[in-house]
């Protein structure tokens, strides 16, 4: 099982109070929103998951139905701060997934806001993934993945009569259904908004493995060969006047400046959460420091979260 935002709720919380016969009593609480994601293996549940991870929802992956009763009243008390939470419960859950009628009855009869999510795929295209995948199907005792798609067609028949929301995936590409379930199911007011970091670098200590852009600037003036500017960094304005003392410096900003305003509403339009933008130049103190502060003073006048980590600025430098 896999869980996300936070990773703990630490021992502050306890659990809320049950009805008879377990069935849940709302306490009073600040969950005002849950989600319970389910359907076909294949489907895109785990994309499902990760546009409300991106959204600020808790989140938590391959849930057995009946842990869902105490995941509520966890976020019932009193001390729990999670006000939104998506789980997914699925046939991973293996004889535990029958009891999801039985807790979605229960959600019914506690008044607590919430929603589930089917998502589904015509038998072809959910072959077809499985060969692209190599995974195995949960419900293929055989090993025919055929076979473990029709035993779940009709151990979800039930569940998909019951949803709130259910969603053909086939044909669909994961930005597609990203959009789509963020226009369907995210509030307006809390829309996802591209996270970007921009990291510099330094291409001597190594390349930057995480990054989406990578854009080299030593081809600008190196403040390294003059002695009194080495010990600083591109923090500091006298390192910056050197850099653009021929004025390229403000020229590449103007150009990626350019590139950025063209490139990050379309990462956006394709659900895109997170960009990482790696700047880089020889040690990784100056030019690419200067040029990644520059860039992310500028994308945080849109509408981005913007982050700037500057990797090998402590390092120091060599004679």
């Amino acid at each position: 099982m896999g869980v996300s935002r936070p990773a703990r709720l630490g021992d502050r919380l306890r659990l809320g109070r049950r009805g008879h016969r377990g069935r849940l009593v709302p306490t009073g609480a600040k969950l005002a929103d849950l989600v319970v994601i389910t359907g076909f293996s294949g489907a895109g549940k785990s994309t499902a998951m990760a546009v409300f991870e991106d959204a600020g929802y808790f989140c938590v992956d391959n849930l057995p139905p009946e842990m869902i009763r105490s995941l509520v009243e966890l976020f019932q008390h009193g001390g729990s701060r999670v006000e939104s939470a998506a789980v997914v419960s699925d046939v991973r859950g293996g004889a535990y997934f029958d009891g999801l009628r039985s807790v979605l009855d229960d959600l019914e009869a506690s008044g607590l806001r919430h929603r589930v999510v089917f998502l589904e795929a015509d038998d072809q295209t959910l072959l077809d993934r499985y060969r692209e995948t190599r995974r195995r199907h949960p419900m293929a005792q055989a090993g025919m993945v055929a076979e473990g798609i029709a035993n779940e067609r009709a151990l979800l028949k039930p569940i998909r009569q019951r949803s709130d929301v259910v969603i053909d995936t086939g044909g669909l590409s994961t930005a597609a259904l990203r959009r789509r379930l963020a226009d369907e199911l995210l509030p307006a007011e809390r829309p996802v908004k591209l996270a970007v970091t921009f990291t510099s670098f330094g291409h001597k200590h190594g390349p930057l493995r995480d990054a989406d852009l990578v854009f080299d600037v030593r081809f600008l003036p190196n403040p390294h060969y003059e002695l009194e500017l080495r010990p600083l960094t591109g923090l500091d304005d006298e390192v910056v006047a050197y850099i653009d003392r021929e004025g390229g410096l403000e020229e590449l900003q103007g150009h990626l400046v350019s590139l950025l305003d063209y490139l990050l509403p379309r990462y956006v339009r394709e659900g895109k959460a997170h960009l990482v933008v790696g700047i880089g130049c020889t040690g990784g103190r100056h030019r690419s420091v200067a040029v990644a502060e520059r860039l992310a003073a500028h994308c945080r006048t849109g509408d981005y979260v913007v982050d700037v980590v500057h990797r090998d600025i402590d390092r120091r430098p060599r004679g």
